[in-house]
Protein backbone atom coordinates (compact mmCIF):
# COMPACT_ATOMS: atom_id res chain seq x y z
CA UNK A 1 0.00 0.00 0.00
CA UNK A 2 1.30 3.24 -1.23
CA UNK A 3 1.17 6.46 1.27
CA UNK A 4 -0.31 9.22 -0.18
CA UNK A 5 -0.15 13.04 1.40
CA UNK A 6 -4.00 15.46 1.25
CA UNK A 7 -3.19 18.00 -1.20
CA UNK A 8 -4.73 20.79 1.82
CA UNK A 9 -1.47 19.84 4.33
CA UNK A 10 1.77 21.61 3.57
CA UNK A 11 4.88 19.52 3.49
CA UNK A 12 7.14 21.21 6.61
CA UNK A 13 10.37 20.12 4.11
CA UNK A 14 13.03 22.99 5.61
CA UNK A 15 12.30 25.89 7.89
CA UNK A 16 10.69 27.94 4.94
CA UNK A 17 7.22 26.36 5.00
CA UNK A 18 7.30 26.51 8.49
CA UNK A 19 7.54 29.76 8.35
CA UNK A 20 4.87 30.32 6.21
CA UNK A 21 2.68 28.23 7.91
CA UNK A 22 3.25 30.50 10.40
CA UNK A 23 2.03 33.55 8.53
CA UNK A 24 -0.55 32.02 7.07
CA UNK A 25 -1.64 31.57 10.49
CA UNK A 26 -0.83 35.37 11.77
CA UNK A 27 -1.33 37.67 8.97
CA UNK A 28 -5.21 38.78 8.15
CA UNK A 29 -6.53 40.72 5.19
CA UNK A 30 -5.85 44.45 6.00
CA UNK A 31 -2.49 44.25 8.26
CA UNK A 32 0.70 45.20 7.25
CA UNK A 33 4.07 43.48 6.87
CA UNK A 34 7.28 43.63 6.05
CA UNK A 35 9.65 41.46 3.56
CA UNK A 36 13.29 42.28 5.64
CA UNK A 37 15.44 39.91 2.89
CA UNK A 38 13.06 39.97 -0.63
CA UNK A 39 15.34 37.57 -2.49
CA UNK A 40 13.62 35.92 -5.28
CA UNK A 41 10.17 36.76 -4.11
CA UNK A 42 8.91 33.87 -2.41
CA UNK A 43 8.01 35.41 0.50
CA UNK A 44 7.17 38.57 -0.52
CA UNK A 45 4.77 36.91 -2.50
CA UNK A 46 2.71 35.34 0.01
CA UNK A 47 2.79 38.51 2.46
CA UNK A 48 0.87 40.58 -0.13
CA UNK A 49 -1.79 37.87 -0.96
CA UNK A 50 -2.39 37.30 3.10
CA UNK A 51 -2.56 41.27 3.36
CA UNK A 52 -5.13 41.43 0.58
CA UNK A 53 -6.12 44.65 -0.86
CA UNK A 54 -6.29 46.63 1.77
CA UNK A 55 -3.24 46.09 3.41
CA UNK A 56 0.42 46.51 2.51
CA UNK A 57 3.75 44.55 2.30
CA UNK A 58 7.14 46.62 2.35
CA UNK A 59 10.02 44.63 1.15
CA UNK A 60 13.81 45.01 1.16
CA UNK A 61 16.86 43.89 -0.55
CA UNK A 62 20.60 44.79 -0.80
CA UNK A 63 20.43 43.35 -4.04
CA UNK A 64 18.76 45.32 -7.02
CA UNK A 65 18.57 41.64 -8.87
CA UNK A 66 16.24 40.88 -5.92
CA UNK A 67 14.30 43.52 -6.09
CA UNK A 68 14.10 43.48 -9.87
CA UNK A 69 12.96 39.38 -9.57
CA UNK A 70 10.39 40.00 -6.65
CA UNK A 71 8.42 42.95 -8.92
CA UNK A 72 8.53 40.44 -11.93
CA UNK A 73 6.80 38.12 -9.54
CA UNK A 74 4.51 40.47 -7.90
CA UNK A 75 3.64 41.67 -11.20
CA UNK A 76 2.76 38.28 -13.09
CA UNK A 77 0.59 37.43 -9.58
CA UNK A 78 -1.47 41.19 -9.96
CA UNK A 79 0.21 42.04 -6.99
CA UNK A 80 2.33 44.93 -7.38
CA UNK A 81 0.33 47.77 -6.18
CA UNK A 82 0.25 45.92 -2.26
CA UNK A 83 3.97 46.07 -2.49
CA UNK A 84 6.81 49.35 -1.55
CA UNK A 85 10.08 47.84 -2.55
CA UNK A 86 13.31 48.84 -1.58
CA UNK A 87 16.70 48.02 -2.85
CA UNK A 88 17.90 48.97 0.61
CA UNK A 89 19.61 46.86 3.42
CA UNK A 90 16.82 45.58 6.21
CA UNK A 91 18.71 47.54 8.72
CA UNK A 92 17.23 50.93 7.03
CA UNK A 93 13.13 49.52 8.04
CA UNK A 94 12.64 52.87 10.35
CA UNK A 95 13.66 55.39 7.13
CA UNK A 96 11.00 54.17 5.25
CA UNK A 97 8.18 51.90 7.77
CA UNK A 98 6.37 54.03 10.93
CA UNK A 99 2.92 52.12 11.29
CA UNK A 100 2.91 48.67 13.27
CA UNK A 101 3.26 45.87 11.92
CA UNK A 102 1.60 42.03 12.18
CA UNK A 103 5.05 40.43 10.89
CA UNK A 104 8.59 41.11 9.67
CA UNK A 105 10.06 38.15 7.39
CA UNK A 106 13.65 37.94 7.30
CA UNK A 107 15.21 34.87 4.93
CA UNK A 108 19.04 34.99 5.77
CA UNK A 109 21.98 34.01 3.94
CA UNK A 110 22.90 34.60 0.46
CA UNK A 111 20.18 35.48 -2.83
CA UNK A 112 19.54 31.90 -4.07
CA UNK A 113 20.73 31.49 -7.78
CA UNK A 114 22.83 35.23 -6.94
CA UNK A 115 26.75 35.73 -5.96
CA UNK A 116 27.39 33.68 -3.09
CA UNK A 117 30.00 36.26 -1.24
CA UNK A 118 26.82 38.94 -1.05
CA UNK A 119 25.21 37.74 2.09
CA UNK A 120 23.66 39.07 5.47
CA UNK A 121 25.45 40.17 8.06
CA UNK A 122 25.51 39.76 11.69
CA UNK A 123 25.61 44.19 12.40
CA UNK A 124 23.22 44.77 10.12
CA UNK A 125 20.55 41.77 10.88
CA UNK A 126 20.46 42.49 14.38
CA UNK A 127 19.87 46.30 14.19
CA UNK A 128 17.35 45.36 11.50
CA UNK A 129 16.08 42.76 14.05
CA UNK A 130 15.75 45.40 17.02
CA UNK A 131 14.06 47.52 14.22
CA UNK A 132 11.33 44.64 13.69
CA UNK A 133 10.32 44.26 17.54
CA UNK A 134 9.89 48.11 17.27
CA UNK A 135 7.61 48.31 14.52
CA UNK A 136 5.49 44.69 15.74
CA UNK A 137 1.96 45.16 16.81
CA UNK A 138 1.04 43.38 20.17
CA UNK A 139 0.58 39.79 18.90
CA UNK A 140 2.67 40.16 16.05
CA UNK A 141 5.27 38.12 14.89
CA UNK A 142 9.35 38.15 13.67
CA UNK A 143 9.73 35.05 11.78
CA UNK A 144 13.43 33.98 11.00
CA UNK A 145 15.13 31.54 8.35
CA UNK A 146 18.66 31.26 9.52
CA UNK A 147 21.14 29.57 7.37
CA UNK A 148 23.97 28.77 9.40
CA UNK A 149 25.98 26.15 6.88
CA UNK A 150 27.53 28.84 4.51
CA UNK A 151 30.50 31.58 5.34
CA UNK A 152 29.56 33.61 7.65
CA UNK A 153 26.49 31.94 8.51
CA UNK A 154 27.58 30.48 12.34
CA UNK A 155 28.56 33.84 13.17
CA UNK A 156 25.20 35.59 12.51
CA UNK A 157 23.60 32.41 14.09
CA UNK A 158 25.31 32.63 17.20
CA UNK A 159 24.80 36.76 17.56
CA UNK A 160 20.85 35.91 16.57
CA UNK A 161 20.33 33.12 19.16
CA UNK A 162 22.29 35.43 21.92
CA UNK A 163 20.15 38.40 20.90
CA UNK A 164 16.93 36.54 21.48
CA UNK A 165 17.52 34.26 24.26
CA UNK A 166 17.95 37.76 26.00
CA UNK A 167 14.51 39.44 25.17
CA UNK A 168 12.29 40.62 28.34
CA UNK A 169 9.87 36.83 28.52
CA UNK A 170 6.99 38.81 29.70
CA UNK A 171 7.62 40.87 26.59
CA UNK A 172 8.59 38.32 23.98
CA UNK A 173 7.57 34.90 23.34
CA UNK A 174 10.81 33.25 21.23
CA UNK A 175 11.12 29.98 19.50
CA UNK A 176 14.07 27.85 18.39
CA UNK A 177 12.54 25.71 15.74
CA UNK A 178 15.06 22.86 13.65
CA UNK A 179 13.97 19.66 11.79
CA UNK A 180 15.88 17.60 14.35
CA UNK A 181 17.04 14.13 11.59
CA UNK A 182 19.02 16.85 9.68
CA UNK A 183 22.74 18.00 9.59
CA UNK A 184 23.60 20.79 12.83
CA UNK A 185 24.03 23.05 10.01
CA UNK A 186 20.98 22.83 8.01
CA UNK A 187 18.99 25.99 8.20
CA UNK A 188 16.09 26.42 11.05
CA UNK A 189 13.50 28.78 12.04
CA UNK A 190 13.18 31.40 14.40
CA UNK A 191 9.84 32.55 15.73
CA UNK A 192 9.56 35.89 17.99
CA UNK A 193 5.83 36.91 18.88
CA UNK A 194 5.63 40.33 20.87
CA UNK A 195 3.26 40.32 23.54
CA UNK A 196 0.27 41.41 23.64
Amino acid sequence: MTATCRIDIPLLRGPVPLSHLALRTFIQSGDRAVDATCGNGGDTLLLAELVGPRGKVWAFDIQQQAVSRTLARLEEAGLAERVELHAAGHERMPEHIIDGVAAVVFNLGYLPGGERTIITRPETTLAALEHSLGLLLPGGIVAVTVYPGHAGGSQERELIETWAAGLAPRCFYCWRMAQMNSSSAAPYFILIQKAA
